[in-house]
């Protein structure tokens, strides 16, 4: 048995669950030759998962972000102890999940995947150990850098690392860096807003 919605025309199609306190339907836009699930009843206007003839599959409001440090001045002579990173300038944030410092809140309770990589410059002193954490309320993911001492001015030490994350809604997740041995004089070098040298950027998995 087959059930056909639809008749060859030029024209959506569509099937909408009419709920008590929210609609939700799954349809043929004709016009993108696309289908679509998605909230309300009027095909199109809040689209969570898309996905067109050749088989591929967007859902346009997945909380995703990339932000990298506004510019040099923010983080500059790091001294010995635990910063957390001020990453300002947004690139993206579906969903607004970031906040101006950078600061990411999960929006539901899920898998999260986040990346961050630092570039840093200018140790005057004896700096020994480097570590970059990303910091979820549920996990401290680390990784460290040792031997930065003596990276002379206009030289650059680059670290990033990625991860995957357990967050319950309303959790927070943010980058850290925490400077051990000598004065631990370091500076984060920002880059631009289209090319970012230090950058944090994460997406819901699952």
């Amino acid at each position: 048995p087959t059930l056909t919605i639809g008749d060859a025309g030029a024209e959506d199609a569509k099937i909408v669950f009419d709920g008590n306190a929210q609609d939700y339907h799954i349809g043929l836009d004709d016009s993108a030759d696309t289908l679509v699930i998605g909230k309300g009843s009027a095909l199109g206007t809040t689209a969570h998962i898309i996905t067109d003839a050749d088989g591929h599959v967007t859902k346009p409001l997945q909380p995703t972000f990339l932000a990298n440090v506004s510019n040099d001045s923010v983080h500059t002579d790091l001294a010995t102890g635990v910063t957390i990173i001020n990453f300002g300038n947004e690139a993206y944030d579906v969903g607004s999940n970031v906040s101006s410092v950078g600061v990411f809140t999960a929006p539901v309770t899920g898998k999260y995947q986040f990346n961050t990589s630092m570039n840093f410059a200018d140790t005057t002193t004896d700096t020994t150990l480097l570590e970059v954490f990303i910091k979820a309320s549920n996990r401290e993911m680390r990784g460290c850098l040792q031997n930065v001492a003596n990276i002379q001015a206009g030289d650059y030490q680059s670290f990033g690392f990625s991860t995957m994350v357990d967050m319950d809604a309303s959790d927070t997740c943010f980058v850290q860096v925490a400077v051990t041995g000598g004065g631990g004089v370091i500076n984060i070098i920002s880059g631009t807003a289209s090319a970012p040298l230090s950058f944090f950027s994460g997406t819901l998995i699952c």
